[in-house]
């Protein structure tokens, strides 16, 4: 079968750094019945490439699911006299919320079944979760299109009974006062930017809900959540470069928002609350942040711990007696405990790993709880005591079958970049994978928002490792691994760091004989689709073979629309181009711009027709264009979740049999199938 063509339609924008005009314009119409016929034509044509593979995507599908203990049920979490925990259940696609009084082995009690919020939906996504401080209802939000739009319910725990409560359109957080009479939610404006924040009294009709706080700047998001203390709800309003916080005592739910500091250009800040002072990390005088104390009801700010450059300070985490700060230090994850003006960082002992903070609801105690996994440590919850440093492994994913993490061996490496910065490479392989410069290898990067890649555990990617294909990330610039300047050394005039830094990693593992040079493949999504393309089209023969899921590929056309969802607020992220330095900027690397007549490897490239954030159309419009341009026979398929969005089908199950189709490409394109 041949790959589908599209039917003529006229040009209706210039293709921006190419003379002719855009072809592909008209597939932003997704009212137009020959949009979705090209689509679900796609569709068939992809199923048609990829069905050689189809039993080798059974195997590994049937792998995940052999090593998955699919009846498990994580570490339970106090919060009061109530113990909560998540259990999955064997032939269920999504979770179930319980809880148990009196403790972890207490009468267990329904909160919320996924599975039964679920029924009779394509897709399905849990968005908020919030239960009451008194623990007697439960707030909850669903997504059944995934174009990110929840529908807000309120449920009496014990009844299992809903009220008649329900709030459409809202956005991410919730935010309940302290007697359960008022909850905050948040809204979003028409280009999906959450703009508002309102209050309803319970059981009321949304139509009579207050609204708390609007943010005009289009620039800005705003973000609502409660401190650990209970004490205050918290209004963040942030853009890509600048952050501030309101607060209201949850005590006093119908208080104006007060402004914690006031919003300074280029300031970022996050809080939380312990006694009559704010803890703050702010990066007022440092890029990477120091850690301060403000007076609750305002003054002048208290410096803490000072800041030391490369040493990212990102959140302060209080408890009734102790503090925790979280960040990142020589490009791994970091907490530290604050001890008498000190931090003290607590350590892990595995070259490359994850910790970030678990189930916490219990403001007076002495014990944190995180999680940590690795490449080769599957995810562990430990309590962490302040006082002894004593941690207690409370539960460690099980991994079922003959998994033996000693048959596998991770470590940092460090490629050298075009102008002599260092790049960090986490690497994972098995055992008796080669390292003589014939292995394959599979090279996940991103490199955006600065966001870390996460170090973590996978039952799938065994699936690779056992066949003998390592799997690594290059943390290229645009990341936040190695501080506030890796971030700032991959965006706006300097964007092109992050794309020469895959390419250059890529070059890396095989001068070290990691892997083949004609056996590496790439993957990235989102903001990492986008280094996808861009790397592509700087070296297309490095790669063997790519996976770009739900890639931002249009960067310009899109940047250029301000009436598209996100873009005002982007241009912080990439540049407006409708300034001509930051167009130059853009231009420069857009991967659908820079589309040539190339030998380009074999794609697998996915969309999301309901995608909030990168349109549908942009991977639709960049396949079109490899297609006509490429000058090689290899195959470009293009598969589209006709009732989902930016992240692809919802339940347990689809997603691992998506997996499964990603992973049966690369090891088919690989020769390691």
């Amino acid at each position: 079968m041949s790959a589908p063509l599209a039917p003529k339609k006229p040009h209706e924008r210039a293709l921006h750094g190419d003379s002719t005009q855009d072809p592909w314009f008209w597939l932003r119409e997704k009212s137009d019945p020959d949009v979705i016929a090209h689509i679900e034509a796609e569709n068939r044509y992809a199923d048609d490439v990829l069905a050689p593979s189809v039993d080798l995507q059974n195997t590994i599908f049937h792998e995940i699911k052999d090593r998955t203990k699919e009846s498990d049920i994580a570490a339970p979490a106090q919060k009061g006299d109530y113990w909560y925990a998540t259990r999955t259940e064997e032939g269920k696609a999504y979770a179930v919320r319980v809880r148990m009084r009196g403790g972890p082995d207490g009468p267990t009690e329904l909160v919320l079944d996924e599975n039964k919020e679920a029924e009779g939906e394509e897709y399905f996504r849990l968005g908020n979760f919030a239960v009451s401080t008194d623990q007697r209802f439960v707030a909850y939000s669903t997504d059944t299109n995934g174009a990110e739009s929840y529908t807000t319910r309120i449920r009496e725990i014990r009844s299992q009974q809903n009220l008649p409560d329900i709030l459409e359109e809202c956005r991410y957080g919730l935010a309940w006062s302290t007697n359960g009479s008022y909850l905050f939610y948040s809204v979003a404006d028409e280009a999906l930017r959450p703009f508002q924040v309102w209050r309803h009294q319970i059981g009321t009709d949304q139509s009579l809900d207050e609204l708390v706080f609007q943010e005009d700047d289009e620039r800005f998001f705003l973000g609502l959540a409660k401190t650990r203390s209970g004490a205050f709800i918290v209004i963040t309003s942030d853009s890509a470069v600048t952050e501030s916080a309101w607060v209201i005592p949850a005590d006093e739910p119908t208080t104006e928002p007060d402004a914690v500091l006031p919003r300074v250009e280029g300031v970022e800040y996050s809080l939380d609350h312990r006694g009559d002072v704010f803890w703050v990390v702010i990066n007022d005088t440092g890029e990477d942040g120091r850690l301060v104390t403000v007076p609750v009801g305002g003054g002048e700010l208290t410096e803490v711990i000072g800041h030391v450059a490369g040493r990212k300070l990102r959140a302060p985490m209080c408890f009734a007696e102790h503090v925790l700060v979280w960040g990142r230090a020589e490009g791994l994850p970091a907490v530290s405990r604050y001890v008498d003006g000190s931090l003290l960082p607590i350590e892990f002992d595995e070259a490359v790993y994850e910790v970030v903070p678990d189930a916490n609801h219990e403001f007076a105690t002495s014990k944190v709880r995180y999680a940590f996994e690795s490449f080769v440590t599957p995810s562990s919850i430990y309590d962490h005591d302040l006082v002894t440093d004593e941690r207690t492994l409370l539960k460690q994913m099980p991994i079922l079958g003959d998994f033996d993490s000693s048959n596998y061996v991770q470590d940092r490496l460090w490629a050298v970049a075009r102008d002599g910065v260092q790049i960090p490479i986490s690497l994972v392989r098995h055992v008796d994978a080669p390292v003589d410069g014939t292995a394959a290898l599979l090279l996940y990067a991103y490199g955006a928002y600065e966001i870390s890649m996460p170090i973590r555990f996978s039952i799938a990617r065994l699936s690779l490792l056992d066949r003998g294909v390592s799997y690594a990330i290059a943390h290229v610039r645009g990341g936040g691994e190695m501080g506030k300047a890796w971030y700032e050394n991959g965006k706006f005039a300097h964007k092109m760091n992050t794309f020469t830094d895959l390419v250059d990693s890529a070059r890396f593992l095989t001068a070290s004989k990691v892997c083949s040079g004609g056996r590496i493949a790439a993957r990235g999504a989102s903001a990492g689709g986008l280094t996808m393309g861009a790397a592509l089209n700087l070296a297309p023969s490095v790669f063997a073979a790519m996976v770009a899921e739900v890639p931002f590929v249009d960067v310009v056309n899109t940047m250029l629309d301000p009436d598209l969802p996100l873009t005002i607020v982007e241009w912080e992220e990439w540049g407006n181009p409708a300034v001509p330095e930051e167009y130059d900027w853009i231009v420069d690397y857009a991967p659908y711009e820079n589309v040539d007549q190339v030998d380009y490897p074999p794609l697998l490239v996915t969309a999301g027709l309901n995608d909030p954030r990168v349109s549908y159309w942009e991977p639709a419009k960049w396949v079109q264009l490899l297609r006509e341009r490429s000058s090689s026979d290899s195959e470009i398929v293009l598969r589209t979740e006709m009732s989902a969005g930016h992240f692809a089908r919802s339940g347990r199950y689809d997603t691992w049999r998506d997996e499964a189709i990603v992973l049966a490409f690369v090891l088919t394109r690989l020769g390691a199938a």
